[in-house]
């Protein structure tokens, strides 16, 4: 089902109606927001996006509901990422330039990893992206993405896909 006010151009709108990504990383969706894992290649198991089902930029572009209930959608996923990994912590990062729909990075952060601290998480990203570092194990991904799902029967006001 694709994204409500869905934009042709967007790759994260796309995405959302994409059958097959649905089934392989959705893992809950809800009116406002649609929790996925980070598709193939994954730089992280336990890489997780939390996207506006509405083509939206970000938070400016909020309504009073979204607003009202974003932070609840980020502290719910943030804490299923903490629980599926074991993380120490979360980091929570949005840019919107690659593909200009909100959708947040929740990405697992190990206490003494020395591959992901602060912004070093985006050269990961990049060596897996360039093929200069593995990705995670798709089947890892896959585990885990079964793994939420059953975990939980809703994230921030999103039902188990």
């Amino acid at each position: 089902m694709a994204s409500p006010s869905a934009s042709a151009d967007c790759p994260i709108c796309r995405l959302h109606g994409d059958q097959a990504a649905t089934t392989a990383f959705e893992i809950a969706r809800g009116e406002l927001w649609l929790l996925r894992h980070h598709p193939n290649p994954a730089p992280l198991a336990g890489w997780l996006l939390l996207d506006a089902r509405r083509h939206l930029g970000g938070p400016l572009d909020f309504t009073d509901q979204e607003a009202a209930s974003w932070g609840l959608a980020v502290r719910s996923a943030s804490r299923l990422v903490q629980r599926l990994t074991g993380c120490d912590r979360v980091y929570a990062i949005a840019f919107g330039e690659g593909a200009p729909h909100l959708h947040l990075h929740l990405i697992p952060r190990f206490a003494g990893d020395p591959v992901s601290p602060a912004w070093k998480v985006a050269d990961l990203y990049r060596a897996v992206e360039h093929g200069e570092r593995p990705p995670a194990d798709p089947a890892v991904v896959a585990e885990l993405v079964l793994r939420a799902r059953q975990s939980l029967p809703e994230v921030g006001g999103m039902a188990a896909s």
